[in-house]
């Protein structure tokens, strides 16, 4: 079976957050999903490279301040234009943590995502306050559910 590779991407400072991307990692690295490598960058550290080499994506970020963080946004910046082009149609999945809302980060994240041409392989998951069961297993959802839509194409 072809190998395929998801990168997720995350900005994590907080204990929410950071039990958000467990659930995301975990459903992403399932064992009954085959064919799937997941690589693991910070947003300030993924770059051109990982993301050219990905097949598809996970984006995790907190809202702050009505947008999304700064180092998911340095991110779009550093790989937008190198990745215009070559990366068009990969699918992503989205998670967002925010104390009061997520609606400014998640639109933020969408107006990139539309330009970069990427498609939305999952609803995105928005968790305000402190994450439920519910949300973490929604995070799970989400993580399993871009691998394992990777692994279908790595069947192909």
């Amino acid at each position: 079976m072809a190998s395929r590779s998801l990168l997720i991407v995350h900005h994590t400072p907080s204990p929410a957050l950071h039990s958000l991307f467990e659930a995301v990692r975990s459903g992403a690295t399932d064992p009954q999903i085959e064919g799937v490598a997941v690589e693991v960058r910070s947003a300030l550290g993924a770059t051109v490279v990982d993301v050219l080499e990905a097949d598809g994506y996970l984006l995790g970020t907190p809202a702050n301040l009505g947008y999304m963080s700064g180092a998911l946004k340095h991110f779009f910046d550093t790989i937008y234009y190198p990745c215009l082009e070559a990366t068009v149609g990969r699918p992503y999945g989205v998670y967002v943590h925010g104390n009061n809302d997520t609606d400014g980060a998640l639109a933020g994240i969408e107006k990139i995502v539309t330009g970069l041409r990427w498609r939305a392989a999952q609803a995105p998951v928005s968790v305000i306050g402190t994450p439920a069961q519910t949300d973490l297993d929604a995070c799970w959802e989400l993580g399993a559910a871009v691998a394992a839509g990777l692994s279908l194409d790595a069947g192909r």
